[in-house]
């Protein structure tokens, strides 16, 4: 059988330059791509997912994500917004996007595949100009390349068939990059930092596994035989593994026991494996409390609202706003009366003593009506719940004590003609009663 030789990156980029196509769906080529990082670990999606951080991560931000309500709106003519639910775009994105998923199974998968791959890609299902369903597709079946015309052309490798897929088909959602082609893929940026953490998580297994649990060692004051020693090494596998700590251990022969302290701590796997935690946290920009890592004092906000607004902010705003500007681009043709937008007012909702006062003072000071407020609380709404009004204690000081009667009777004449305008009967219709 002949053997088959993988080119090298350097060579693989060379040949992918020249034209010459390269198999991308081998998985040898992916892991000389990804490279061997410096603590010797090969680092790959599939292999970082078994860190727990990454795993605490992704979930978090995909998630997190897929929950927050996606809405395709209209702009009106009076700058208000409106919900399009006639636009072909909001009944993929809002309700199916195609027969084996819902909204928060797909986004959930693009989230993901841009926080482990970099990118995410989309294909479009159309009927003519109408989109009828969009299909996600695997990061890394895919690629990327620039022609000479200056198009981009995505190829995709599906059960070893590949198929080019036409730019106004694709929905392609980048991640951080430098080269506006592609985003970064973060287990090939940080392959030290992930190879790190593997390693570390690696070691700390292998005492437990390996790890004689009495955590000392025998000594004697003869020289032992062959026969002696590979009987007394049965007889310490007994001992050996985390099933095995606290058994009783039976010397003979002038044997004695020496203990000795080793346990992860001393050897600062502890420390080692939390720094990668936060590492970890880091490379994601996710706060390392949220996924469980709380042994250091935090300096984010004490409150969860402010820990949520926090998150909100240095998190999930720029991942939101380039999957919203994507989504304008690619599904709405860049129509400027229309836009998607997520809803992330989940997120920043107080506890009840919070938001009563906020509702409190929005609506002494007439910015927010009754069944603004109402539909916020997803109360539904009441009659009269539409008109904006403001407290009438809100006097001038020197106008304290002055015609304040008057002006009460006033305001209250005012918004009882608002509030009840078939009460008042113009003079004419009150004189052809009195004819009649």
């Amino acid at each position: 059988m002949a053997r088959n030789n993988k080119p090298g990156r350097i060579k693989s980029t060379l040949l992918n330059w020249l034209g010459v196509p390269i198999s991308l769906t081998n998985g040898t080529f992916w892991q000389e791509l990804y490279g061997t990082s410096s603590s010797g670990k090969v680092v790959t999606a599939d292999k970082a997912m078994a860190l727990a951080a990454v795993w605490a991560c992704v979930r978090l931000l995909s998630e997190s994500t897929s929950t927050l309500p996606l809405k395709v709106y209209r702009r009106e003519a009076d700058g208000s917004r409106k919900l399009a639910q006639d636009h072909p775009a909001y009944k993929v994105l809002c309700r199916r996007p195609n027969l084996e998923m819902t909204p928060s199974r797909f986004m959930l998968m693009v989230v993901a595949s841009i926080c482990l791959r970099g990118n995410a890609f989309v294909e479009k299902l159309m009927i003519g100009s109408k989109v009828v369903s969009l299909n996600p597709l695997l990061p890394q079946n895919m690629l990327v390349k620039r022609l000479d015309s200056g198009m981009l052309e995505y190829t995709y490798t599906e059960n070893g068939n590949k198929r080019i897929i036409p730019t106004d088909r694709m929905m392609h959602i980048r991640g951080f990059g430098l080269d506006g082609v592609c985003g970064m893929m973060p287990m090939h940026t940080g392959r030290d930092v992930f190879g790190a953490a593997l390693a570390v998580d690696e070691s700390a297994a292998k005492i437990f596994e390996n790890g004689l649990q009495s955590t000392g060692f025998l000594s004697s004051e003869t020289a032992l035989t062959k026969e002696q020693r590979e009987r007394l090494r049965k007889s310490l596998q007994t001992f050996a593994g985390s099933k095995n700590a606290g058994k009783l251990m039976v010397l003979e022969n002038k044997l004695t026991y020496q203990n000795v302290t080793m346990n992860p701590e001393s050897a600062q796997l502890l420390e080692s494996r939390a720094f990668s935690i936060e590492e970890i946290c880091r490379w994601f920009r996710v706060p390392p409390f949220m996924v469980g890592h709380v042994d250091k004092q935090s300096s984010w906000a004490s409150s969860v609202e402010g820990m949520n607004l926090l998150f909100l902010t240095n998190t999930l705003r720029p991942l939101l706003v380039n999957i919203e500007q994507e989504i304008s681009r690619c599904l709405l043709n860049d129509d400027e009366d229309y836009f998607a937008e997520f809803s992330v007012e989940g997120l920043l909702r107080a506890d009840s003593a919070g938001r009563s006062a906020f509702y409190t003072t929005a609506l002494q000071n007439g910015w927010m009506s009754r069944n603004d407020v109402r539909r916020l609380e997803n109360l539904p709404p009441i009659d009269g719940g539409d008109i904006y009004t403001v407290q009438l204690n809100l006097t001038p000081l020197d106008q304290l004590g002055k015609d304040n009667v008057a002006s009460g009777e006033r305001a209250r004449a005012a918004l009882e003609s608002w509030l009840f305008p078939e009460r008042q009967a113009t003079p004419q219709n009150q004189d052809k009663t009195r004819v009649a």
